[in-house]
Formats: structure tokens, sequence, C-alpha cells
């Protein structure tokens, strides 16, 4: 079969690397429609790319639409319970996240593009991630069957948020019933000249491939179709250093690419991560700071149990530390959990709720602190636990085997075959 993948970020993209491998070393063909600025993540991966002409993520949104992304991770969660809002308060929002988020994120000439060469190549599964509804909207305009890869509490907290909102729609008089999700969908697969129309598999997928293990997995009520997670670091070279032997605990410190600069201003995290490292120095454990140029730069000298590096691929890490702080980016949460690593998870910014934060603590594994509680002491006092209180170690542990007695990609495909088989309508 043909399987096309749609993303909208390189790193989001770097989660379907071993499925989209997977798929291709089982004899289907397999394309990555892209931004045409992350042509050379697709291609570097091996696979075969497919430009779309389109804004980048960043350039697409404003400071409006950032912020309604904040609003998109909160609503649904325990500190803000949907179902206590009233049904102006769900329309409000989703009269917000529609042309705040939906639209920019899967705006008409990313569709266009996407739909054009779909109905050329004919693809039988599309497979999206995140927010890219266009690969969902394409498919139903192409017939093709479609699965929404899912890494994280995104989606439950949007599900969520959509089912109260649904549940308010239904009780509604026929005539105020209004949806602006559907109202956009609908629209858009008219003018592509679709007969069909909006349900909420085009929200959810007809199915979901859940990378997180059963224990972290909130039922939606979703076909579901488990798959371990793969770690793809995109092109790596392992330090020499790494294969020393490690004498002391280890402690990794990595803060990824979400984390905007002025957010790190806002939140003075380079004072707080100095602070620190300063305060770790009569400690017996060695610091492996993985830190971007701009990040080391702006650090003092520093004591002698801190080791600077611009990147190690944490595969390859993690496996040697006891302690990993990070920016709770998913893959690299995902590759700690699949290493049995404890962790601190920095969270309250724009991409990751403090509400995210609290969902990630629920595993037993991770301690969560919000970026405007962010100090040394904080920090420290996480890490000391983490490393000292060996709950948090077992129950890593107890989630490491559980993800890896999870289906492989490899393993998956011939599910993908009978799903897909079952879901594609045809044009």
């Amino acid at each position: 079969m043909r399987v096309l993948f749609t993303s909208i970020e390189g790193n989001h993209f770097h989660q379907m690397v071993p499925l989209a491998w997977a798929l291709r070393t089982a004899g289907h063909e397999v394309q990555a429609a892209c931004n045409a600025q992350l042509v050379d993540t697709v291609t570097h991966t091996g696979l075969t790319a497919v430009p779309i002409e389109s804004p980048t993520l960043w350039e697409q949104l404003d400071d409006f639409q950032k912020e309604a992304i904040s609003l998109f991770n909160e609503i649904g969660t325990s500190k803000q319970d949907p179902s206590q809002a009233t049904w102006e308060d769900h329309l409000a929002y989703e009269n917000m996240v529609v042309p705040a988020l939906y639209q920019p994120l899967n705006n008409d000439a990313q569709i266009d593009q996407l739909v054009e060469t779909a109905r050329s190549w004919q693809p039988d599964l599309v497979i999206w991630e995140s927010f890219s509804i266009a690969g969902a909207i394409t498919a139903t305009a192409v017939g093709a069957a479609h699965a929404r890869l899912v890494s994280g509490p995104e989606l439950a907290l949007q599900m969520s948020t959509r089912g109260h909102f649904v549940r308010h729609r239904d009780q509604q008089p026929e005539p105020l019933r209004e949806d602006p999700t559907a109202e956009w969908i609908d629209w858009t697969l008219e003018r592509l000249g679709s007969d069909r129309r909006f349900d909420e598999t085009m929200l959810t997928g007809q199915w979901v491939v859940d990378t997180r293990p059963g224990s972290l997995r909130q039922e939606l009520d979703l076909p579901t179709v488990p798959m371990r997670y793969v770690p793809y670091n995109g092109r790596c070279v392992v330090p020499k250093w790494l294969y020393e032997p490690v004498e002391r605990r280890r402690v990794c410190v990595t803060l990824g690419t979400s984390i905007t600069s002025e957010e790190s201003e806002r939140f003075r995290l380079g004072e707080t991560l100095a602070a620190l490292f300063r305060s770790l120095a009569g400690l017996d454990v060695e610091i492996i700071a993985a830190l971007d140029p701009a990040q080391r730069d702006a650090l003092p000298e520093l004591p002698d149990n801190i080791r600077t590096t611009d990147f190690v691929p944490l595969n390859e890490l993690a496996p040697s530390c006891s302690v990993i702080v990070h920016h709770a980016g998913y893959q690299t949460k995902a590759t700690a959990d699949l290493h049995g690593v404890p962790q601190v998870v920095i969270v309250g910014y724009e991409w990751v709720s403090e509400d995210m934060g609290e969902e990630y603590e629920k595993s037993g594994t991770t301690l969560a602190v919000s970026a405007r509680d962010l100090t040394a002491e904080v920090l420290r006092e996480k890490i000391l636990r983490l490393l000292d209180e060996p709950s948090y170690t077992e129950r890593a542990g107890e989630l490491r085997t559980e993800i890896r007695a999870m289906p492989t990609p490899n393993e998956v495909v011939p599910v993908l075959e009978k799903m897909t088989a079952e879901h594609r309508h045809g044009a």
C-alpha cells in the first residue's frame, strides 16, 4: 500500500521516522509531506520528501496565536474543569482555537498542495501527528484511511475539551448548534470538491497509533494501536567520553529547542542554571549539560563535575544517567522512560502547560517544576529527591519493562494494513 506522512514541524516528524521505515521495509511505498524548508530533515532519514510551499510553523503564528496554544494545552485539565464551563465558554473557546490555531497550522495553501499530491499519488493511508489536521482533511478528500500518531497527553486534553463542547452543543436548539471546527472543515472539503463532511475522527484519526504505555494512556474510547516508542535523534555521532566508565551518579540537563530565547530571558534560565551548577559542585555526581552555544556561552566558569556539550544523542546517554532534567519535550521524556530514568521536567511555558506537568507526575517517575517558580534551589531539591528516594527509580524501572513489552513499529505494520483495508472508502 501507499502511505503518506504529514507533520507540521521537524521534531514532530522525527517521531514518525521509525514507523515510516517499518512500513518501507515491509514493502510499502512511503512519502512524507513537509514544509519546503524541512526537506533536508526528511531526506536525511532516507525517506522521500514531498515539499509543500507554506510558511514555517513559527512564521504562521503571531503573538495572539501563540497565546492560544497555551490556552489549548490548559483547557480540559485538572486546574480548569471544563465540565463546569457553560455553553458560551466552550463556544468562545472553539471560536478562538479555529482561527488562532487550527487554520494557521493547516492553511488553505498547505491543504490544497497536499490534496493535489494525494489525488495524483493516491495513498491508501495517511498518518498525521499533533495538529496536522490537514492530513485528516486530505485523506477524507481523496478517500484514504487516516490515523493519528499520538505522542503525549495533548490528545487526551483536546478530546476532553471537545467532548464537553459536543455535549453542550447537542443540548442547544438545532438552529443554535454552532460548531466552528466542523464549519471550517466542511467549508474546506466543499471547496476541495469533496462530498464528504466533518466527523469527529477528523480531530482524532480513524484510529490512534499511541506510543505511550498503557499505564500512562487515558482511555478515550478510540480504536488504538499501541506502538513502542523508538528514539530517532537524526544524524549524530557518539562522543568518545561516553564510552568511559561512569564513576559517579550522572545527571543530564538538556533544554532542547522548545523554550524560546525570550522565555529563557523572562524566566532567567541562564542565571538559574549557573546557580544550579554551583550548588551541585560539592555533590558526588557528574553533570552532563547538553546546551546550545548561546546557553553555554552565557554560563560563567563551571565546577569540575560539570561537562558541557552542544549535543549528545540522548538514546546513547540516557542508560548511564540516574536523573534527566529537561524541557518536557515528548521525545526527551519518552527516551528517558524507555531507559528507566527518573526525570525533572520544566513546564508552564508556551507549548507545555503546568497541567501537562501534573499528568507526567502521575507516572511516579517524574517531578515537574513550573518555569515561573524556577530557581536553582527548587531544581536542586527535586534532583536530590529523585537521587535519594528509591521509589522513583523503582517505578521508572517498572515503566521501562512495560514499554519494552509494547509492539515495535515492525510488529504493528500488519495491524495498520488490516485497519487501512477496513477504513479506506475510495474517492
